[in-house]
C-alpha cells in the first residue's frame, strides 16, 4: 500500500464516472471540479469501461481496498454494472447517487457487486427538494431508496449537504431517518471554497451541539475524529444514527484521509479542495498509470494544517508548501516496484 510523506496510506478511490447529472443542485461543486456539465448525452472524454477497469486494476496492485463511484450522476452510464462486475473482487464497491435511477437496476447492480450506496437527499418534502436541487424527482428519489433497501443495500446513507438553505431541514431529516429502519444520514459540511457562496456556510458547532442534546449515545470514530449520533425515534421504536462530515476546523479530518481521486475525464486527484494537483493519465497503459499514481501519492499533503494554514484565525495558502518541488518517478525511493 502507498503511503505519503505524512504517513497516510492510500487506501480507498473514488472515481468520478461522469460530470453529466440530471439534477442541478445548488451546491454541486462536481468532486472540486466546479461545474464542467455540458450536454447529457456520453463524451468522448468521459473514460471508457476499459479505461476505469485499467485503473482499477492498477489500484489493487497497490493493495487500494475501496472504491466509490461517484459523478455526476453514475447512474446515467450504461456500462455502470459492466464497470462494478470488472472492479476487482478483492475492493469494496460503493456508489454516490441521486437515487433516480435505482428502482429497476438495483438489484442488477448488487448482483453485480454494489456492496454500499449513498443516495443524495437534502429535505424532506417535495417543495424544499425542488428548490435545493433543481428538480421535481423527489418521489423518484424516495422509490430509489426504497429499491436499494429491497436490494438488500441497507444501511443506505444518505447525504446531506448542511448550508444556510438546508439548516433547518436537519430536525425532520434526523426524525426521518430514527423512523426508518435500514437508513442512516451523513451531513456534510458545506465548503464555499469549493462552491462560492460563503454566506450559505453556518457554524457546524451549532448542529453538533443541537445532536448532542438529541442523542442517547455518541461515539467519536479515531479516523477523522468524526462524530456519529445514535438518536431514537418519537415514538421510542428504532434508533437513526446521524454522522458529520466536517473536516473545516477539523484538520485530523485532512490528517487521516486515505483517499485518491480519478475525475470523470481520467485525471488523478490527490484531494477533493484541490485542481492544482491533476495528473493526466494519458493514454492509461498501466505503466503510466502506477507512474502518475505514485507521483500523486508522494504529492499528497493535508488540505486543513498543510495546504492551507491557519493565520489570524482564517485559512491562507500555504507558500511554502507552493515553492516546494514536487515528487515526480525520478525522485522517488525505489522499493515499490511491481
Amino acid at each position: 500500500m502507498l503511503t505519503d510523506d505524512y504517513g497516510r496510506e492510500v487506501s480507498q478511490v473514488r472515481v468520478s464516472l461522469t460530470d453529466r447529472c440530471n439534477f442541478d443542485c445548488v451546491y454541486c461543486h462536481n468532486e472540486g471540479l466546479g461545474d464542467t456539465r455540458g450536454p447529457m448525452a456520453a463524451r468522448d472524454h468521459e473514460m471508457d469501461t476499459d479505461d476505469v477497469v485499467r485503473f482499477l486494476e492498477v489500484a489493487r496492485e497497490f493493495d487500494v481496498e475501496a472504491v466509490k463511484f461517484t459523478g455526476g450522476e453514475p447512474m446515467l452510464r450504461g456500462d455502470l454494472a459492466e464497470i462494478i462486475r470488472r472492479t476487482p473482487d478483492a475492493m469494496e464497491v460503493s456508489m454516490t447517487t441521486n437515487g433516480t435511477f435505482l428502482p429497476g437496476r438495483a438489484e442488477g447492480l448488487v448482483e453485480a457487486g454494489l456492496d454500499r450506496v449513498n443516495v443524495s437527499q437534502d429535505a424532506i418534502d417535495q417543495e424544499s427538494f425542488a428548490e435545493i436541487t433543481k428538480s421535481g424527482a423527489y418521489e423518484q428519489v424516495i422509490e430509489g431508496v426504497e429499491a436499494a433497501l429491497s436490494a438488500g443495500l441497507d444501511p443506505v446513507k444518505l447525504n446531506m449537504v448542511v448550508f444556510e438553505p438546508t439548516a433547518g431541514y436537519v430536525p425532520e431529516m434526523v426524525d426521518h431517518v430514527a423512523a426508518n429502519d435500514g437508513l442512516r444520514l451523513q451531513l456534510i459540511e458545506y465548503m464555499p471554497e469549493l462552491v462560492g457562496r460563503p454566506e450559505w456556510g453556518i457554524d457546524i458547532q451549532r448542529v453538533h451541539d443541537w445532536l448532542a442534546e438529541q442523542a442517547d449515545r455518541i461515539e467519536t470514530r479515531e479516523m477523522h475524529d468524526r462524530k456519529r449520533y445514535w438518536i431514537s425515534a418519537d415514538d421510542g421504536d428504532g434508533e437513526g444514527m446521524v454522522e458529520i462530515v466536517d473536516p473545516v476546523e477539523n484538520t485530523d479530518f485532512c490528517d487521516n484521509c486515505h483517499r485518491v481521486r480519478v475525475t470523470h475525464d481520467g485525471k488523478l486527484k490527490g484531494c477533493l479542495n484541490r485542481t492544482d494537483d491533476l495528473r493526466p493519465m494519458g493514454e492509461m497503459t498501466k505503466a503510466e498509470i502506477r507512474e502518475t499514481f505514485r507521483e500523486t501519492v508522494a504529492n499528497r499533503v493535508p488540505y486543513y494544517g498543510e495546504y492551507m494554514i491557519e493565520e489570524d484565525g482564517e485559512w491562507v495558502l500555504n507558500e511554502a508548501y507552493i515553492d516546494r518541488e514536487p515528487a515526480t518517478e525520478s525522485t522517488m525511493l525505489a522499493g515499490d516496484d511491481d
